[in-house]
């Protein structure tokens, strides 16, 4: 049996190649598939704590995402096979009128480390192709990302729709304009001001 906490360090440094290689022996050697995955997840969140906390900053939670999604390359198809999949499925998006991406891809990144099956619709979309993929991918939860203010009235609307379609489905909006007093005034669930924090809210929804 391997050594875990050795793979979780590999994450929180972003050694993608001791990553990779952690993850190949671990599973040559019969490991246990979740335990694997929990050394994973446990790596981000780690990142996300110091993300958080101002003692690392993006590029450094980049490379830490792309040694974690490296080694899930390796996971997923043990844990597809093994009937194994996360237990809950987030659509993500830019809204309509909004084309920038940083902060959105940062927080996919994030829940896909926390384990999420991550739905990225990219930028500019609207509230019927939100919809459209909460019921094709039956999703517990929205992230709507917006830069602008001038997108902010098109989250606004995103929201409304969302919730007059009927689909059940929790809301969780970010982005630099807005705030949590913005949260609620549109009926949103939640509110992360970072990746971090979406994290940690997009949890605390889907246990709800």
């Amino acid at each position: 049996m391997s050594d875990l906490s050795i793979l979780t360090e590999a994450i929180k440094n972003g050694n993608r190649a001791d990553a990779v290689r952690l993850t190949s022996e671990a599973l040559s050697g019969g490991d246990d598939l979740h335990a694997i995955l929990a050394a994973l997840v446990d790596g981000m969140d780690d990142v996300g704590r110091r993300f958080k906390s101002n003692e690392i900053f993006v590029p450094e939670v980049l490379i830490a995402a792309r040694a974690m999604k490296e080694s899930m390359a390796q996971l997923e198809p043990k844990l597809l096979a093994a009937g194994i999949r996360p237990e809950f499925t987030a659509v993500i998006g830019t809204v309509q009128g909004d084309l920038h991406d940083i902060g959105k891809n940062l927080v996919g990144m994030m829940w896909k480390g926390a384990n999420f099956n991550v739905v990225d619709l990219g930028t500019n979309v609207s509230p019927e192709r939100i919809i459209d993929a909460v019921r094709e991918h039956k999703a517990n939860l929205v992230g709507l990302s917006a830069l602008l203010t001038t997108t902010m009235p098109a989250m606004k609307g995103a929201v409304q729709a969302i919730r007059a379609s009927g689909v059940n489905v929790k809301v969780l909006v970010g982005g630099a304009p807005i705030t949590g007093d913005f949260a609620r005034e549109i009926g949103a669930d939640g509110f992360a001001p970072d990746a971090a924090s979406a994290v940690e809210v997009a949890r605390q929804l889907v246990a709800a």
